[in-house]
């Protein structure tokens, strides 16, 4: 018995010395200096990124941090959920627990926001009053002395902003991203007007970009990009009416809660592709590059309607009666 006693407690007090070993080495670890190779790195914590995610990201930065340990110690401080995406800077000295708290608390050199495809100016505007990181220069600023400081001579900014993620400086000013997205809006257009195919029916680079801010809010599914914007084309030589909801529904503004009425199509508003021929007078949203591309390079078909199936894809029609057919299969019936 004593001899097992013997036994039982020097293993216990083995298992205890190791347990004290393993803690020693942990707090080393969590404390001790990171090995980098080279100082100061940037790098970029993606939206939605786990703690494995941003451990493998730094490491290929040259921040030299144990994958598994890493994401244990997010996990065993409660700080994994709540790691912020943005632009950091990582230096010679730090530890892996000071990594991770500057990550957790945001304090990042550079932070970003998102400019959405299809989304409007104004909501572009309601973004940048929203965002607690710009700062906010442009209350009471009007649209025209918005673009004449942009040194556009358009008449409304809708469509001048190209959509895309920008990082920034806590503080910068809206108008300074404003700016960054118009000349990125700017460069794209010309770039892609370079190589637009020939024969289209408008004359310039901002005609082009209008029609591809309807194609942008008509279709999301990137095969019936070109062929909506071969079918407006179509329209434009023949001159047809475009009959383009999304036009009219901008149109509206307020006025507009979900539904469009016939009284709504025969309204006389200078985006009411249903009065008016031709393309409306402004873009209605920030078309992506996808839907710029499709307005520069529409397919070539004699489709001349089309219309949504309801699954995201859209049913092409070469003449109204069969356009009719599909209004009916797609539309009519399923709000029986």
């Amino acid at each position: 018995m004593k001899r097992s006693a013997v036994v039982f407690w020097y293993g216990l007090l083995a298992a205890a010395m190791a347990i004290a070993v393993a803690a020693a080495m942990a707090w080393h670890w969590v404390y001790a200096p990171v090995k980098f190779d080279a100082s100061p790195v940037d790098y970029t914590v993606e939206l939605g990124s786990s703690s494995r995610m941003i451990a493998q990201q730094m490491n290929r930065q040259g921040i030299h941090v144990n994958e598994r340990a890493f994401v244990l110690l997010a996990r065993l401080s409660g700080r994994a959920k709540s790691l912020k995406a943005g632009a950091y800077e990582a230096r010679v000295g730090d530890s892996p627990w000071e990594l991770l708290e500057r990550m957790a608390n945001g304090n990042m050199t550079e932070t970003r926001l998102t400019l959405v495809e299809g989304w409007t100016y104004q909501r572009i505007r309601q973004a940048l009053r929203d965002d607690p990181a710009v700062k906010q220069t442009l209350t009471g600023v009007s649209d025209a002395e918005l673009l004449a400081r942009l040194g556009s001579d358009k008449k409304s900014p809708e469509g001048l902003f190209y959509p895309d993620t920008y990082f920034f400086s806590p503080g910068t000013s809206d108008f300074d991203i404003l700016r960054r997205a118009y000349h990125a809006e700017q460069n794209e257009l010309a770039l892609l007007w370079a190589k637009h195919a020939p024969g289209l029916p408008y004359d310039d680079p901002y005609q082009a970009l209008i029609l591809a801010s309807l194609i942008e809010k008509e279709t999301g599914y990137s095969a019936d990009r070109r062929r909506v914007a071969g079918v407006f084309v179509n329209r434009l030589r023949a001159g047809m009416p475009l009959q383009t909801d999304p036009s009219v529904i901008y149109g509206m503004g307020d006025a507009y809660r979900g539904r469009i009425h016939k009284k709504d199509l025969e309204a006389d508003t200078p985006w009411n592709t249903y009065v008016h021929t031709g393309l409306p007078p402004t873009p209605i949203s920030c078309p992506g590059k996808a839907s710029l591309v499709a307005a520069m390079h529409p397919s070539d078909h004699d489709y001349l309607y089309f219309v949504s199936r309801g699954d995201g894809t859209s049913e092409f029609s070469k003449d109204l009666s069969a356009h009719n057919q599909a209004v009916t299969k797609y539309i009519l019936e399923k709000q029986r």
